[in-house]
């Protein structure tokens, strides 16, 4: 009975498998045709501020801030926040507004903290700073082309359109764990946010992009909406939708500059993604299983119930996971990844996966929470990370 009970777990997992390789196909065909998108028509081009709220030092940061002060656009403003005056990455700051004294730039240090979610916290002291009427918030590891702020403010010009949003590649800074954390975001994250949307299922709203109307966040009822979440993209874009407004997904894909020292900073990280996502959408979380092919047929080889059809599957996934793989880099201008990189990536995306269902607490920013059943941040115990 119990070799009859394996024999069907299995094949089950074989069957799992055998989807999985559909969908990889499905998605580096999505990502492909996405990528291919024609840009965004500009805009008339209305006055905008970019949001940067910010913490710490990473080798990439001048960089990254110095794109934004590059852009192609006729009014902008770009305001920086930092928490505490010690803090690194004020000096980049104060460098990078030296180095462009044509740009409108300001830096504000504040160490208040209104609710859990301190970069929220972060957004509501620089908020007052913002001089123009469209907001556009993004990310310290994001880097963008000098057509970024035109392509992402155009939509705004259409009074359905409430916010607009940016899918985003990894691009690794160096180093195995930087490498796959990029291909988490490339080869996992992306296609599967490029799938929702191709069939009418996108509800994303990503925090590498959020551009809207100061006048729309005001009508969402503002940051302090988004104050005690993990999830505050999510949630943005669920209060912007609730207006009978649309979120739309631009085909400009920005560039996140990914460097993850070590592995217990790379698994703590994609950890909280994670644990996020199972507790604001449960049901697709749980679906997502068959994004996994390569190790469901791993599972399905090691009882060594399925001599022959098991390695079989096993092999058919590993090369369907390497020509789609390939297919994927291509359509977003990357560098295809070393080959044994993508079942190792695989591996331990399925381990996250799995751990994901063993707790609601997460690591953030040195500290430890706790997420409630719709994405609330509280303090564990106080404990540090």
């Amino acid at each position: 009975m119990q070799l009859q009970s394996l024999g069907f777990f299995a094949w089950l997992l074989l069957a799992l498998s055998a989807v999985g390789c559909v969908y990889l196909w499905y998605a580096s065909h999505a990502v492909k045709r996405f990528a291919s998108r024609a840009p965004t028509p500009r805009g008339v081009g209305q006055p905008a501020t970019i949001l940067k709220p910010l913490r710490g030092e990473d080798s990439a940061l001048a960089d990254n801030l110095r794109s934004f002060c590059r852009q192609d656009y006729s009014t902008f403003q770009v305001v920086y926040g930092v928490a505490e005056r010690d803090d690194p990455a004020a000096s980049v700051v104060r460098a990078v507004i030296a180095e462009f004294p044509d740009i409108e730039m300001a830096l504000v240090i504040d160490p208040r903290s209104e609710g859990i979610n301190l970069k929220i916290a972060n957004l509501r002291n620089m908020l007052p700073a913002a001089v123009h009427p469209i907001l556009v918030f993004a990310d310290s590891d994001m880097r963008v082309t000098p057509d970024y702020l035109a392509a992402v403010t155009a939509p705004l010009d259409d009074p359905q359109v409430g916010l607009v949003t940016c899918l985003y590649r990894g691009c690794s800074t160096g180093g195995i764990w930087s490498d796959l954390a990029a291909l988490h975001i490339n080869h996992g994250f992306l296609p599967q946010a490029v799938v929702a949307e191709a069939l009418g299922m996108g509800a994303g709203c990503f925090g590498a992009t959020m551009a809207l109307k100061r006048a729309t966040l005001e009508r969402a009822g503002g940051l302090a909406a988004l104050a005690d979440v993990l999830a505050d993209d999510h949630v943005l874009g669920q209060l912007v939708r609730r207006l009978g407004l649309k979120v739309e997904l631009s085909p400009s894909i920005v560039d996140d500059i990914v460097a993850e020292p070590d592995f217990g900073h790379l698994f703590r990280h994609e950890l909280r993604w994670a644990r996020t996502v199972r507790l604001v959408a449960p049901g697709g979380f749980v679906g997502s299983v068959v994004t996994y092919p390569v190790p469901l047929a791993l599972l399905a080889v090691l009882p060594g119930v399925l001599p022959v059809a098991a390695p079989a599957m096993l092999l058919a996934a590993l090369a369907c996971r390497w020509w789609t793989g390939r297919r994927i880099d291509r359509a977003l201008g990357l560098e295809p990844a070393p080959v044994w990189q993508l079942p190792v990536r695989d591996v331990l995306s399925f381990a996250v996966f799995i751990a994901s269902f063993c707790g609601r607490s997460v690591a953030w920013r040195d500290r430890t929470f706790r997420i409630g059943r719709h994405g609330q941040l509280t303090p564990d115990n106080d404990r540090p990370a």
